[in-house]
């Protein structure tokens, strides 16, 4: 395994900031287009993607503004962690979502494109679609 190495993707969403927090922060928000599935029990969450499973805790959370986890099935540094920062664009007022997420360099194109995927599939859900 080699190193991984720290991206940001940020997404604009034109919705109220409490509405994407709840997609972000509760097991039924994140089932709804993250995962296929997700189950808490006690503080560990459990994705579930066609049969695959990964543990993660929320290691820390402001309402309205960010969300942390930390996946449990990794190695126990930084790059084990996934973070969703909610911010306000001053200019439009339109709500930015940034994602600070960790990946192989030759797992980085496929990882943002997961991302992108699932950016898309929360616009929809939302009735953002483009």
């Amino acid at each position: 395994m080699g190193n991984k190495s720290k991206y940001e993707l940020e997404y604009t969403f034109n919705t109220p900031v409490r509405v994407l927090y709840q997609r972000l922060s509760t097991p039924e928000g994140l089932a709804e287009w993250f995962a296929d599935d997700v189950t808490i029990n006690g503080e560990v969450l459990t994705f579930i993607w066609q049969g695959t499973e990964a543990r993660a805790r929320m290691i820390s959370s402001k309402e309205n503004k960010q969300v942390r986890f930390e996946w449990l099935d990794f190695s126990d540094d930084d790059a084990n962690t996934f973070e969703f920062l909610i911010t306000t664009h001053e200019l439009t007022g339109d709500t930015a979502l940034i994602i600070t997420d960790y990946a192989e360099d030759e797992e980085k194109e496929d990882a943002i494109y997961l991302w992108d995927t699932q950016i898309a599939q929360l616009k929809k859900l939302l009735g953002l679609t483009e």
